[in-house]
């Protein structure tokens, strides 16, 4: 049953008291809950509604997000606010905006895998929207404050790279990737297909983790080297910046860009331009300082006595094609044109699909930040002598020869009064294009832009 004129509905009213029981509704909010089968003076039976409420409720502060809710054969996209209020909760619901459910694309299954432990969605910018209570309850995880997080708030994944960003690029399911439940040491392997909307874009996906035993220590497996003497083997350096630092940073810095982000967008009413402007700050700030983090973690990484990558074909133009794709809105809001290699362009080629995006989208990011608006980023691919090549090429003030070399060191940047990355991603991504027997190279004059090659191997 369809509420009756909710599209039609600014922002409707409720109030809930302490047992979670609907006191009073506007007509739009009493018509949803009749049709999820509640009524007045019983508990709220619209579970993400009832959700928000009780996280309100446990932390006696207002809360305010989004909400996606089934009503019939389409879900309602809200905005919900639920602010304590004298032992109750007072439901402040706007937006009211008809979409169509997602659905699975053909083929894929609806559900996470029938053995998942834990059960997990995320929507298309990968923020959770369900967490299984009971499970996480038993786990010693806060479900609820999850909600709205980033998947990466919940998961800590065992190789350096964010695995998800190979499925989200592919936009296909991934399986048997190994993480960490942050917060603890539990091991899981988890497993996610994709969801898709009615237009078969990519809408989210539907993930379980299922718990594992620890994987065995490094100790027990077979030497990857051959000895040259009989002595043992020096102790391997510690994790000093993994073993427990990024996971103590990643949960509040998500949680600050989160509550800056909500900030900016005025979703808790109207604010001044000052406060606006301060916000965007706080979050780019909580940005810069999360992307440091990743590249801290990926830095101890390559430096790891024994450090490699898998290497397998790809098709080089294909992985220029989607690093462009996952940054054409950072282009468009910048004013900055991509012209990427056509869809007919393939460049075989030989290396590690993952890290190959992770270059492409460091040089393709750095390329749109150094460039003036109006301007255009030519990616280029082709194949020279046994190699094969994507060339990123910028319209920014380009890069004196005197300062070529040294950007690809540890922590260098041109000119550090501007605003821009922390100095690692050049670095990150010449070791790992040479993990991958190619290399990463730059050709610029002062005022005549950049023009950063990545080089890989055909395999030919």
């Amino acid at each position: 049953m369809k509420a009756d004129g909710i599209p039609d509905v600014p922002v409707s009213h409720a109030r809930i008291d302490d047992a979670g029981r609907l006191v009073s509704a506007d007509p739009a909010i009493d018509a949803l809950n009749r049709a999820a089968g509640g009524a007045i003076g019983a508990p709220l039976a619209i579970p993400a509604l009832a959700t928000i409420v009780r996280l309100a409720a446990r932390l006696g502060i207002l809360v305010s997000r989004q909400a996606t809710v089934a009503d019939g054969d389409a879900d309602l996209d809200l905005w919900v606010r639920a602010q304590p209020d004298d032992g109750a909760i007072r439901l402040a619901v706007s937006g009211w905006r008809e979409v169509r459910a997602a659905a699975p694309a053909l083929g894929e299954p609806v559900h996470a895998p029938i053995d998942a432990d834990l059960r997990w969605e995320v929507d298309a910018a990968l923020r959770l929207t369900f967490v299984s209570i009971d499970t996480a309850r038993r786990w010693g995880i806060d479900a609820l404050s999850l909600l709205g997080q980033p998947l990466t708030a919940l998961f800590a994944f065992d190789d350096q790279a964010l695995p998800i960003l190979d499925a989200v690029a592919r936009q296909r399911p991934f399986e048997e990737q190994r993480a960490t439940v942050r917060g603890s040491d539990r091991q899981v392997v988890i497993e996610a297909s994709v969801r898709r909307g009615s237009d078969q874009s990519f809408a989210g996906m539907i993930g379980g983790a299922r718990a594992v035993a620890p994987a065995a220590s490094e100790g027990t497996s077979a030497p990857t080297t051959t000895p040259t003497s009989t002595s043992a083997s020096p102790p391997p350096p510690p994790e000093i910046f993994t073993d427990g630092i990024d996971k103590a940073l990643r949960t509040p810095l998500a949680r600050i860009i989160a509550n800056a982000d909500t900030i900016n967008a005025g979703h808790d009413g109207p604010i001044g331009d000052g406060y606006q402007g301060y916000a965007t700050d706080i979050a780019n700030a909580g940005r810069h300082l999360l992307g440091l983090v990743d590249d801290l973690v990926d830095l101890q990484g390559i430096e790891r006595a024994g450090f490699r990558v898998d290497v397998e074909s790809i098709d080089l133009a294909d992985v220029a094609r989607r690093a462009a794709g996952l940054l054409s809105l950072r282009a468009s809001n910048a004013e900055v044109a991509l012209a990427r290699p056509l869809a007919s362009v393939a460049v075989p080629g030989r290396g590690d699909f993952r890290r190959t995006l992770q270059i492409l989208v460091n040089l393709i990011g750095n390329a749109i930040r150094y460039s003036p608006a109006g301007a255009v980023v030519t990616i280029t691919t082709g194949v020279a002598d046994t190699m094969a090549f994507v060339t990123v090429d910028d319209q920014g003030k380009g890069i004196d020869p005197t300062d070529q070399a040294r950007i690809f060191d540890k922590f260098e940047r041109v000119d550090t009064s501007e605003p821009g990355g922390n100095g690692l991603g050049l670095y990150i991504g010449r070791r790992l294009a040479q993990a991958m027997r190619g290399d990463l190279t730059v050709d610029s004059a002062p005022g005549e832009g950049a023009r950063f090659t990545l080089t890989l191997p055909t395999g030919d």
